[in-house]
């Protein structure tokens, strides 16, 4: 007999899951209710609407203009014109597919549009196409 006078048999074998399973439920909860936040992007733009056909997945290197003239690369905005051509130069050569996506505001000008796109083809882009907004039918 033991002093404490509780049935100690044997080791503890079993092992509780339940709150292990508690934890990652609301671990999964949290993930899935800030998931949305990450995917917000790095500037807000007005894009265009016109009719299109979605795009093909591939591997894309979006270029985003804003109507103030600030430039972004993906997701990172670039401090000046000079970073943006390095970066992009070097996501092209690490690029299998070569597509540029140019996402610009509506009232960014078109200049600044047209030089982007002449830039993506001359740093090695293979295919370069304008983001735009679906156009809802009336």
């Amino acid at each position: 007999m033991h002093a404490g006078g509780g049935d100690d048999s044997g080791p503890i074998v079993g092992i509780n899951v339940t709150p292990l399973v508690d934890v990652c439920l609301v671990l999964v909860i949290i993930f899935m209710v800030t998931a949305p936040l990450f995917m917000q992007p790095i500037m807000q733009i007005d894009l265009p609407l016109a009719r299109t056909q979605e795009g093909e997945e591939k591997e894309n290197i979006t270029v985003t203009i804003s109507k103030e003239g600030k430039f972004a690369l993906n997701q990172n905005e670039m401090p000046d014109i000079e970073t943006l051509k390095t970066q992009l130069k070097r996501k092209l050569d690490r690029s299998m597919d070569r597509f540029v996506i140019v996402r610009a505001d509506r009232a960014a000008f078109h200049g600044q549009v047209i030089a982007m796109m002449e830039m993506a083809k001359s740093l090695g882009a293979k295919s370069i196409t304008i983001a735009t907004e679906q156009k809802r039918e009336n």
